[in-house]
C-alpha cells in the first residue's frame, strides 16, 4: 500500500516560537464539548462566497457570477516553473513534471509545506501491480507540459506521462494527463487527470490513486472534516518515538510528550478521520497567523470507486489533506481494478476543488468551515462544470436522466406495496447485486429516494448501466437485470420497480436493524489508556482506539450470551465478533450463543439470515444446539481483508448468507445457535455483524 505520506525522521525540530504560536491557536480552538460554540462576529471571508457571489437560478439550475472585481489572469513561466494568478491564488508548478510547489494565498507566500521537497507538496501518486504481484508506488510525474486553454476567464494547463506499450521495462502502463484550472475572480483552483490505458499494454491492478497536499506544518493545526468532526491535531513530530508511542496498529500513536501538552495521552491514528463519500464532501484545514482555510470539495462522487458506502481517508497529520479518487481501505482486495492484457479504459477523476478563504480574526475561524460547507453546495448545483476542457469530461447538455419509483415487496411485513422511503438507487456498470461496492473503473451515480420512494438521477454519463439500490430496514441488495442505456439528453422514466428482499418464511426472531452497518449494537467506551476526546461523546465512539480489547474486559472467562426476548441487542451484543485476549496475551476463538425458544417445531428448512457489515481474515462457523459436526450449518474461512476493526470502522463490504436449517436439528422448547470465530491468535480478525434473522419454513 502507499508509502507514508512523510518521513517523520527527517522532520526539523518545531522552534520555539512555532511552538508558543500553537498553543496559543489551541487556546482559541479548544478541544472540548463546546468547541463548535466560537464567538460569532460580523464574518466576511475573502473567499469567493461569502459577499462576492450572487446565485442566479434560471431553469432549474445554479449559475455562479462573481460580483467582485476581477483582476487579470496571468500566466507566467520562469525557469522550470510556471505561474498561474488570478490576483487571490498564485499557483507554482514544477514543468513538466507537475508537481504542485506553491500556493500563494491570504497574506501567506506559501500554503504548502515548505520543508518537503518540490516533488512531496503537492502531488499525483498511484499504487499498482502486476497480477499477483507485490504493491508498486508510483508518484505520477509528467513528461509533457502545455497550455491547454487560455482566456479571460480561466486558464487550464496539462502535465502529461505518455505510456508507450513497446517499453520492455516494468513500468505503471498507463498514460495520465494531470490538468490545473485557475479561474477568474475564484478563490481557489481545480484539478483532475484523464488516466488512459492505450491498446497493447499488459496485465496489471490499480489499488488506489489519489492526489495529496502536505500544508505548512507551522501553520495548520486545526482540521474539520464534518459539523462534529474537529480538533487541533498533533505535530508531526509527535508522532517520532521521544513524543509518541507506536501502538499494534503501526498508525495509531499514543502521545506520551506531544508538543501541545492537551492532547498528552490521545491516540492519533489517520484512519479516525476516515467518511463514507455520501457524507463527506468538504473537509480541509484551517491556519493560524494568518488565519486561512485549505478545502477540498467534491461536486460529484461519480468518479469515485465503490459507491456511496465506500470509505476514504481525509485528513491526517502531517498536516495533510487528501482527495481520494479510488482506494481498497476497509474493503480490501476485492475492490482493486483488475486490467486485462490488451484492454483499453479511460476515466477522468474530477474536477475537485481546492477552496481557500480567509479572515483576519482568529475568532472567526470556524466562520471558515461554514463558508467551505456553503462553497460545497455551490460547486455541486454547478456540476457538471461548463469550462473544463477535455473532450473527454461530459458537460451537463451531454449526459442523461433517469427516473422512477422504488417499492418494496414483503408479504411477511405487510399485505402492501411499500414505499422504499430515503432508500438508495444508483447507476454502476456492475451487473451483479451488491457489486456495485466493489466495482473500481467506471463512474457511479447515486440518490436518495424520498419518501415515497421517487427518485431522480440527473448529470448522467452516457453509457449502458444496471440500476442498483438498498433500503434501510430491508436486507440485501436490489438489481435491475434490465440494461440502462444513457444518451446525451436522454431522460428515461423506469416507473415503479418492486424490490423484493430475499424472504422465505415468517420471522422468528432477528437481532438489530438491517442498514448495512453495526451501528445498532453496543459499542464499549475507550479505555482511558487509548482515548481521542473527540469521539468521547459522538455518535462515532467506534473510532476510539483498542476497542477490539474491550470485548476482553467486558467477557474475561466466557463468551457472550445473547437471550431472545430478554437481551437487548444495543447493550448486549458486542458491535464485533472478535478474538478473546486469554491470561497469557493470546487471542483465543470465541464462541458467541444465541438463545431462543420454540412453541412447535414446523417440518422443513429453516432460514438463518447472517447480514455482516464487515468481515476480516475470520473463520466462522454456525451450529445448531450442538457443537458436533453434523450440527454445523455454516461454515466459511478466511473471510474479508476489510480491515474494518483495526481501523477503527462500523461497516466495510457488505455480504449477506442464508443457511439452510433441517427442522430436525431444532426442538421444542430451548434451542441454542453457536457462532464462533474460530481463528485463533489475531486481534484484529473478526465479523461485524449488521443483522441476523431466523424464518421458519415457507409453509408454517
Amino acid at each position: 500500500m502507499p508509502k507514508h505520506d512523510y518521513d517523520a525522521s527527517k522532520l526539523k525540530h518545531t522552534n520555539k516560537r512555532q511552538e508558543e504560536e500553537y498553543r496559543n491557536f489551541h487556546s482559541v480552538l479548544i478541544v472540548t464539548n463546546d468547541q463548535l460554540s466560537f464567538h460569532q462576529t460580523p464574518f466576511n471571508p475573502t473567499g469567493f462566497v461569502a459577499s462576492f457571489l450572487e446565485k442566479k437560478i434560471e431553469k432549474g439550475k445554479y449559475y455562479l457570477s462573481s460580483i467582485m472585481t476581477k483582476k487579470q489572469l496571468s500566466l507566467t513561466s520562469k525557469g522550470s516553473y510556471v505561474m498561474l494568478d488570478n490576483g487571490l491564488v498564485k499557483l507554482t508548478i514544477l514543468r513538466p513534471q507537475g508537481f504542485l510547489t506553491g500556493i500563494k494565498y491570504g497574506g501567506m507566500d506559501n500554503l504548502l509545506d515548505l520543508q518537503s521537497s518540490e516533488s512531496s507538496r503537492g502531488y499525483w501518486d498511484i499504487n499498482w501491480s502486476l497480477p499477483g504481484g507485490e504493491d508498486r508506488y508510483h508518484l505520477i510525474n509528467g513528461n509533457n507540459y502545455s497550455v491547454v486553454h487560455s482566456s479571460n476567464d480561466n486558464i487550464e494547463v496539462s502535465f502529461r506521462s505518455t505510456y508507450n506499450p513497446s517499453n520492455s521495462s516494468i513500468t505503471l502502463p498507463l498514460s495520465i494527463d494531470m490538468r490545473y484550472i485557475l479561474r477568474a475572480g475564484v478563490s481557489g483552483f481545480y484539478c483532475y487527470a484523464i488516466y488512459e490505458l492505450p491498446p497493447g499494454c499488459r496485465a496489471f491492478d490499480v489499488a488506489q490513486t489519489r492526489m495529496v497536499f502536505k500544508l505548512r506544518q507551522e501553520r495548520f493545526h486545526y482540521m474539520a472534516i464534518s459539523d462534529e468532526k474537529q480538533r487541533v491535531m498533533p505535530m508531526p513530530e509527535d508522532l517520532l518515538p521521544n513524543r509518541g508511542k507506536q501502538l499494534i496498529v503501526p498508525e495509531s500513536v499514543l502521545l506520551v510528550n506531544p508538543i501541545n501538552p492537551h492532547l498528552k495521552g490521545e491516540v492519533d491514528d489517520k484512519y479516525q478521520y476516515s467518511m463514507d463519500n455520501k457524507d463527506g464532501g468538504v473537509h480541509g484545514w484551517i491556519s493560524s497567523s494568518p488565519v486561512v482555510g485549505f478545502w477540498i470539495i467534491f461536486p460529484s462522487q461519480e468518479f469515485r470507486n465503490g459507491g456511496p458506502t465506500k470509505q476514504n481517508l481525509t485528513v491526517h497529520t502531517g498536516p495533510t489533506c487528501l482527495a481520494m479518487l479510488q482506494g481498497t481501505h476497509y474493503i480490501g482486495e476485492d475492490i482493486m481494478a483488475h486490467f486485462e492484457a490488451g484492454e483499453t479504459w479511460r476515466k477522468v477523476f474530477g474536477p475537485f476543488f481546492v477552496y481557500l478563504n480567509s479572515t483576519p480574526k482568529v475568532s472567526n475561524a470556524h466562520s471558515l468551515w461554514l463558508d467551505a460547507k456553503k462553497q460545497r453546495l455551490l460547486e455541486k448545483a454547478a456540476w457538471p462544470y461548463d469550462f473544463v476542457s477535455s473532450p473527454y469530461y461530459y458537460t451537463a447538455k451531454e449526459r442523461g436522466l433517469v427516473s422512477g419509483r422504488l417499492l418494496v415487496q414483503d408479504r411477511f411485513v405487510s399485505s402492501s406495496l411499500l414505499s422504499a422511503n430515503y432508500g438508495y438507487v444508483g447507476l454502476s456498470i456492475a451487473t451483479t447485486e451488491g457489486s456495485w461496492q466493489t466495482e473500481s473503473k467506471g463512474y457511479q451515480f447515486w440518490v436518495q429516494t424520498d419518501s415515497n420512494g421517487n427518485f431522480t438521477i440527473n448529470n448522467i454519463i452516457p453509457g449502458t448501466y444496471r440500476l442498483h439500490g438498498w433500503v434501510p430496514g430491508f436486507i440485501g441488495d436490489y438489481l435491475d437485470n434490465a440494461p440502462i442505456t444513457v444518451s446525451p439528453g436522454s431522460e428515461t422514466d423506469l416507473g415503479n420497480l418492486i424490490y423484493v428482499p430475499v424472504r422465505d418464511g415468517p420471522t422468528v426472531w432477528e437481532i438489530g436493524f438491517p442498514d448495512r452497518t453495526a451501528t445498532g449494537f453496543y459499542v464499549p467506551d475507550v479505555n482511558p489508556q487509548y482515548v481521542n476526546k473527540l469521539f468521547l461523546h459522538s455518535p462515532e465512539k467506534f473510532r476510539q482506539y483498542g476497542l477490539w480489547d474491550r470485548y476482553t474486559d467486558l467477557n474475561p472467562v466466557s463468551d457472550q450470551v445473547f437471550t431472545i426476548g430478554v437481551s437487548d441487542s444495543k447493550k448486549d451484543w458486542f458491535f464485533a465478533h472478535v478474538d478473546r485476549r486469554g491470561a497469557d496475551g493470546k487471542y483465543l476463538p470465541t464462541q458467541w450463543e444465541i438463545k431462543f425458544k420454540l412453541h412447535a417445531v414446523s417440518n422443513g428448512i429453516y432460514k438463518l439470515r447472517l447480514a455482516m457489515a464487515s468481515a476480516t481474515r475470520s473463520n466462522l462457523k454456525a451450529n445448531i444446539n450442538d457443537m458436533d459436526v453434523k450440527n454445523l450449518v455454516f461454515q466459511v474461512l478466511d473471510l474479508g481483508t476489510d480491515n474494518t476493526v483495526c481501523r477503527h470502522g462500523i461497516h466495510g463490504l457488505y455480504r449477506l448468507y442464508s443457511v439452510d436449517i433441517s427442522s430436525s436439528l431444532l426442538v421444542k422448547g430451548d434451542n441454542s445457535i453457536f457462532l464462533t470465530q474460530a481463528r485463533a491468535g489475531d486481534a484484529l480478525c473478526g465479523v461485524l455483524y449488521d443483522y441476523l434473522r431466523l424464518e421458519a419454513p415457507a409453509n408454517s
